[in-house]
């Protein structure tokens, strides 16, 4: 009988150039990956905030480049290009790349973010199982957001799924079974888990009637279930301020229309009804639902308040 050879007739790591003497070096093993694309649905824009922040934040080095050429469909996605007056500038190439990046406390990480691929899914799927087991990664997270009828007033809401069942019980809020169309983040996760390795995936629920817009709360959210997942201090301090900013613009769209006041008092009253009753376990619980003392946490903010530069 066959195998399956979906996307399996071209060499998948032809998809991808590496930097090859930080690709070897000893210090990318067993590190963990977090992993992002942008395309897929990215209600309230989470993925895009989380990528900006990691990327303008954190010390980064590139890894590995993927092929956009192979990768996207230009006619359906088109990139940006500025026109100034008689000449163009600031062609905006799409990027898709894999970067070490270091977290608050000095912990390095793994990085796979850009555009979500329009094309080649299973060897590109292939290519990122293959980069996972050279580099022995301990634990991959990815990351995407939907639409959901729920109020912005109350918790930001996840679903969370993968083979980590330390990760997934007591975190889910929402845990359906329902057929929704794939993303290749969906995709990875399967042939990841085929391929024995820990996985799992965060899904944050924006408010429908937020989902257009950037959402800096469910961003935030997501930075804070990576980090607990991964045990990685991720910077949230600049959407912090831009959600309470987004906070006040809406709550004075709110006192100006009666109508959008029912309905986010509808959706509180639903979110409420279904919420009673629920423990949700802390994100600061390890892996025995135990949360660290004092001490442990105490050390963690002095680690981190000594490598913030003065004047930060």
């Amino acid at each position: 009988m066959l195998e399956r050879i979906s996307g399996s007739l071209l060499d998948p790591d032809a998809l991808y150039v590496s930097n090859a003497e930080l690709f070897h070096s000893p210090s990318l093993r067993g590190l963990n990956l977090v992993m992002g694309f942008t395309g897929f649905a990215d209600a309230g824009h989470v993925v895009k905030q989380i990528t900006t922040e990691l990327l303008d934040t954190l010390d980064s080095e590139v890894v590995a480049v993927f092929d956009a050429d192979q990768l996207i469909d230009y006619r359906s996605r088109r990139p940006h290009v500025t026109f100034v007056e008689d000449h163009l500038q600031d062609y905006q190439a799409p990027s898709l790349a894999l970067y070490r990046l270091v977290d608050g406390l000095g912990n390095p990480f793994l990085f796979l973010a850009g555009f979500e691929p329009d094309l080649q899914w299973e060897r590109f799927a292939r290519a990122v199982v293959r980069i996972v087991e050279q580099l022995d990664v301990n634990l991959v997270t990815w990351i995407h957001s939907i639409p959901m009828p729920v109020p912005h007033t109350r918790p930001v809401g996840v679903t969370v799924h993968g083979n980590r069942p330390e990760l997934i019980e007591g975190i889910s809020v929402w845990k359906p079974t329902v057929e929704v169309p794939a993303a290749v983040g969906h995709i990875l996760e399967l042939r990841l888990t085929e391929a024995g390795r820990n996985i799992a995936g965060y899904v944050i629920h924006v408010p429908h009637y937020l989902a257009e817009a950037e959402f800096p709360n469910a961003a935030v959210a997501g930075l804070e279930y990576l980090g607990a997942a991964a045990s990685l201090m991720l910077p949230s301090d600049r959407l912090r301020e831009a959600g309470r900013e987004v906070g006040r613009q809406i709550a004075e769209q709110l006192e100006a229309s009666e109508e959008v006041q029912q309905v986010v008092s509808r959706l509180e009253a639903r979110y409420d009804e279904k919420a009673e009753g629920t423990v949700r376990r802390s994100l600061l619980a390890d892996e025995n639902d135990e949360l660290p003392n004092a001490d442990a946490l105490g050390a963690a903010v002095e680690a981190y308040l000594a490598r913030k530069e003065p004047g930060q």
